[in-house]
């Protein structure tokens, strides 16, 4: 099966500094297969037989911390499970274009529901739609600086997210269906997400 393994915090502010190449290099040792990165943000696709994200998310924990001293929450998802998420996308996100978009995805035991509890959306700026597992997250881009999900970095909830332009899930995905074993991804630099 093909996943994406989103790490949290990698190449943010000067901390967590991780080279891609060295990344991939050390998953690929530890027995993850076509392993690829996409971009500087920790965004890791890779195949792999077993169907336990539990124990592949469990796996690659221990060999980044093992290797980098890298301890943070890792978020696996299926090729499946990103699929449904850029589909269940906000109808609107596909034919606005004032509006920055993105996608919070949750670390169990966290839910959507508990998540949107602790959210402060600004009224008439920022917007916010419950998904399987994640958080559809819009703010308008004339509003930017007066929107209220910044505040959520201050929040517990924050530790159990990481957050993704969708664009950049758009892009991930369709990475994630190209052929198992193509050719290995360039990391390309681009701007980070938060």
């Amino acid at each position: 099966m093909t996943y994406v393994a989103l790490l949290r915090g990698i190449n943010v502010g000067g901390r967590n500094r991780l080279r891609m190449v060295d990344l991939r290099v050390c998953l690929e040792r530890r027995g993850f297969r076509s392993v690829s990165t996409y971009i500087q943000s920790g965004n890791v696709i890779f195949e792999s037989d077993l169907t336990d994200r539990a124990k592949l998310t469990t796996a690659m924990r221990r060999a980044l911390t093992a290797e980098f001293g890298y301890d943070s929450p890792i978020l696996v998802r299926s090729r499946d499970q990103l699929k449904a998420v850029v589909a269940r996308a906000p109808r609107e996100w596909k034919s606005r274009t004032d509006l920055r978009r993105y996608v919070a995805f949750l670390r169990e035991p966290l839910t959507a529901k508990q998540a949107l509890k602790e959210l402060d959306p600004k009224h008439g700026v920022d917007f916010v739609k419950a998904g399987d597992g994640v958080l559809y997250m819009s703010t308008l881009l004339r509003h930017l600086k007066q929107s209220g999900f910044t505040k959520v970095v201050g929040k517990e909830i924050y530790r159990d997210m990481t957050i993704r332009n969708y664009g950049t899930c758009q892009k991930i995905l369709a990475l994630m269906q190209r052929e198992p074993g193509a050719t290995r991804l360039v990391t390309k630099q681009l701007p980070r997400d938060p």
